[in-house]
């Protein structure tokens, strides 16, 4: 019965993250007079052939069978954010789910260039909302760190989607969110809430490229060491990536997925996402998890193992 009772009382996340799934074809010359050439030829040449279509339905059909409670995208539907891209995102989200069962956070693919809220984002919103809602403000300080209590788990959204100069691809989280951050953090574990921290980049260093890095990690380290969080989750490098933080609540296990879609097939490379399964103990809490990958010669998603963190 008591194994019975902790089936009841899991709750399941979806993690998955770059699923680029946009097209490009037929975008006017004249959207392309910026930064944004450079991630179009990228496109032309490369991305439209590793980011496959075929395995975003596979990976649609897969969550289907599997059933989450929650899923959670950490960033880059878009190649180059153009406004039909995040037209074309949103139709693809709400295949996913509904707003209530699907959170988004922006990745910096998304904000190739710096843009207007309402051109882009408002396409996305009440994916990205609060529980509480917000101000009848826009942008990042209006949005994140996101608020998202499911259950016994809360889902912290954070954005290090900022506009870089061409050939980069940082990101940054501020000094608004941070400070955010450390106050809900601390709140919810007063809550004894399992908190789950969304970020694009990896919150890590040496993970990513100079170029490609999180360029305030210390300061999100310097909080996440003082007031911990159980689970950190990011995308960008298109890799299946696991770390542990050591922090004042105890080890943080901060993990990173494939690209949704690529049809790579270097060992972390292929098309991946995880399903976590969290349920409370009488330690405090037990975190499976289970990995999905994309299988070329089945069309369609396979477990990879699963494990105790």
């Amino acid at each position: 019965m008591a194994n019975e009772k902790n089936i009841e009382q899991s709750i399941t996340i979806a993690h998955l993250s770059d699923p680029h799934l946009t097209s490009l074809h037929g975008i006017h010359f004249r959207s392309l007079l910026n930064k944004r050439i450079l991630g179009y030829l990228s496109w032309l040449k490369r991305r439209r052939f590793v980011h496959r279509r075929e395995i975003l339905d596979a990976l649609e059909r897969d969550l289907k069978q599997q059933n989450p409670n929650h899923i959670v995208v950490t960033g880059d539907l878009t190649h180059i954010g153009l406004p039909d891209e995040f037209c074309q995102a949103r139709r693809w989200l709400e295949s996913l789910g509904s707003s209530e069962s699907v959170t988004v956070i922006p990745g910096n693919h998304d904000v190739y260039v710096e843009r207007p809220w309402q051109e882009n984002y408002l396409h996305w919103q009440s994916y990205m909302l609060s529980d509480e809602g917000n101000s009848e403000e826009v942008g990042v300080k209006a949005f994140f760190p996101s608020v998202r209590r499911r259950g016994s788990v809360v889902i912290i959204g954070l954005s290090s989607a900022v506009a870089s100069a061409p050939f980069f691809a940082t990101g940054k989280v501020g000094e608004w969110q941070l400070k955010k951050l450390a106050a809900i953090l601390k709140k919810t574990a007063k809550e004894s809430l399992f908190r789950i921290v969304l970020i694009h980049h990896p919150p890590l260093p040496g993970i990513e490229k100079w170029r490609k890095r999180l360029v305030d990690i210390e300061p999100f380290l310097t909080i996440l060491k003082q007031y911990g969080a159980e689970l950190v989750l990011h995308g960008h490098g298109h890799t299946a990536v696991s770390n542990v933080i050591e922090t004042a609540a105890g080890n943080t296990p901060v993990i990173g997925v494939a690209s949704a879609s690529s049809a790579g097939t270097r060992a972390g490379k292929t098309a991946g996402y995880n399903i976590y399964r969290i349920t409370p103990s009488k330690d405090g809490w037990q975190l499976e998890v289970a990995e999905r990958v994309w299988r070329a010669a089945q069309n369609r998603f396979v477990s990879a193992g699963k494990k105790e963190i």
